[in-house]
């Protein structure tokens, strides 16, 4: 049987007096005081939901912008041409291209971490879906990332939008910053994330979409949140 390591014991030293879910603020000032590690954790959100597995209209997927971002550049690639090239590159993004990108993607280049498109790419990059595919990097109109209006959809991911989906397990896990943040910004992020899944419900889902909440960090561990 392996041994707890001094700062695994810390941390359940910390979180073992919770008993029942507790208040999103009390849950992120707990992690909070857990020990540090030696780089700057994400604090997640772990979502239950009270789906349907079987179903096919009950997959939760949406896009939310944390108001404090997400605590790291966003690099951004567009596939665009004409006039939206000039307006991608003034929004602030890192690659803009269209047929260019696409052969040097397909040469293996993947310094991004977000692709937009509009939508006169698509045909062309649907023979980018075995390489942006399984990377959950292909532009979708769900994802709000196939878009007329590159220089607003660049401006939001690069201040903190960010995507989510549920899974086949029926639950959603996103990331709404670093441990670094001011406790009351990690809050707003969550409040904000919370609000736009239980915007999603389908109208399928009868009675609360949420059956249960916990927040954690990338090393820690997870505290339920009463919702």
């Amino acid at each position: 049987m392996s041994r707890l390591s001094k700062r695994m014991k810390e941390v359940n030293r910390v979180v073992e007096g919770i008993k029942n879910p507790i208040s999103l603020a009390e849950a992120i000032s707990y992690l909070s005081k857990a020990p540090k590690v030696k780089f700057d954790e994400t604090v997640e959100l772990h979502f239950n939901l009270n789906v349907d597995l079987k179903a096919s209209d009950q997959g939760i997927r949406g896009t939310v912008v944390l108001p404090h971002g997400i605590g790291k550049s966003v690099k951004v690639a567009v596939f665009c041409k004409g006039d939206a090239v000039a307006k991608a590159q003034s929004a602030g993004a890192d690659f803009v291209g269209s047929n260019d990108l696409i052969d040097k993607i397909n040469s293996g280049f993947m310094d991004f971490d977000v692709v937009v498109a509009t939508p006169d790419m698509m045909r062309d990059i649907s023979k980018l879906g075995k390489v942006l595919g399984p990377r959950g990097l292909m532009p979708t109109p769900k994802a709000g990332t196939v878009t007329t209006d590159v220089e607003r959809t660049i401006k939001e991911v690069k201040a903190g939008r960010v995507e989510f989906k549920s899974d086949k397990q029926g639950g959603i896990h996103l990331g709404i910053g670093k441990k670094s943040f001011a406790e009351n910004k990690l809050v707003e992020n969550a409040q904000q994330v919370i609000e736009a899944v239980n915007h999603a419900k389908p109208a399928t889902v009868k009675g609360n979409l949420i059956k249960s909440l916990s927040v954690a960090t990338t090393m820690g561990p997870g505290v339920k949140v009463a919702i």
